[in-house]
């Protein structure tokens, strides 16, 4: 049993689906005060809203009049009203160098305490990041205490798996995934329910990393949004799932469960480093060179 003078092993999480009022800041504020209320009065660690919750997410063209820095009030009072609970929130960030970026601010007890810019910029079906974003340059994660590690993906950064490993690398024992994920915007016979399911269950599993994902509910001009939030323990069992409306859940990770998952499935533990560094240096000088060329 946990004391309070032993270091936190338990961790509650809480996802809040939104169904975001469509390039509108000031009417997406409250939603956010009403789920960081409720989060904090059900116990909650850590908050994960969607990707651009404080904008919604269609927002193209109107993205640069939607830009806010960091330091925004906006985000300060939603900082505030977090107190001792990490509250992960999405916005079109004006960085520096006069860039916009697709972000979240992760923000606890009045301060952003750690930011990630999306790396992966979805410019594919009906998606145009690419026009609208610069991407992001690092991939950092942040402690929350002195067991628990996040690593923090924005939606199409976790379709690229060496992001994932490199959280993982990194130190990562929790992912939280914000994404913006609507029905037929891909194309073809990808089913974007399914694929997520696949993805996330195969994470969780293979890195025996706990994950949340947060999606949007409802429908942002022509993009109809299909919720399904939900956290994975980390062997990829389903501990909470929310429906297509709005929504708060809540669930509980032991740590214990990551230290019993990563040794029986030592992922993490045989991912040879040495030989990923040697191979990507390798591929890398090799760009250009014919194959029956390359240096064995």
């Amino acid at each position: 049993m946990e004391t309070n003078n032993e270091p936190k092993r338990r961790l509650k999480l809480a996802v809040g689906q939104i169904e975001a009022h469509h390039g509108d800041m000031a009417a997406n504020l409250p939603k956010h005060l009403d789920m960081i209320a409720a989060a904090r009065a059900g116990g909650a660690d850590v908050l994960l809203f969607p990707e651009l919750s404080l904008t919604g997410y269609c927002v193209g063209e109107r993205s640069l009049s939607l830009a806010i820095p960091r330091d925004h009030a906006i985000i300060g009072r939603l900082a505030e009203a977090s107190q001792d609970m990490w509250s992960v929130v999405g916005f079109i960030e004006e960085g520096v160098a006069a860039q916009i970026h697709n972000s979240l601010a992760v923000l606890r007890n009045g301060e952003v305490v750690f930011l990630h810019r999306k790396l992966n910029l979805a410019t594919f079906g009906k998606l145009e990041e690419g026009k609208h974003f610069a991407g992001g340059r690092y991939l950092e994660t942040f402690g929350l205490g002195p067991h628990w590690r996040a690593g923090t993906l924005i939606c199409a950064d976790s379709w690229n798996p060496a992001l994932v490993h490199l959280a993982a690398v990194q130190g990562a024992t929790l992912l939280l995934l914000p994404v913006a994920s609507a029905l037929g915007v891909v194309g073809g016979e990808f089913s974007n329910p399914l694929g997520w399911q696949r993805t996330l269950d195969f994470y969780a599993m293979v890195y025996g990393m706990p994950l949340a994902m947060a999606n949007f509910a409802g429908k942002q001009d022509d993009a109809q949004f299909w919720g399904g939030s939900r956290v994975l323990d980390p062997y990829g069992n389903c501990l909470a799932q929310a429906g297509d409306g709005e929504e708060l859940i809540f669930a509980e990770l032991d740590f214990q469960t990551v230290l019993t998952a990563r040794y029986h499935l030592p992922t993490l533990r045989d991912s040879n480093l040495d030989l990923v560094y040697r191979e990507l240096g390798r591929l890398t000088w090799q760009v250009g060179v014919p194959p029956e060329s390359r240096r064995l």
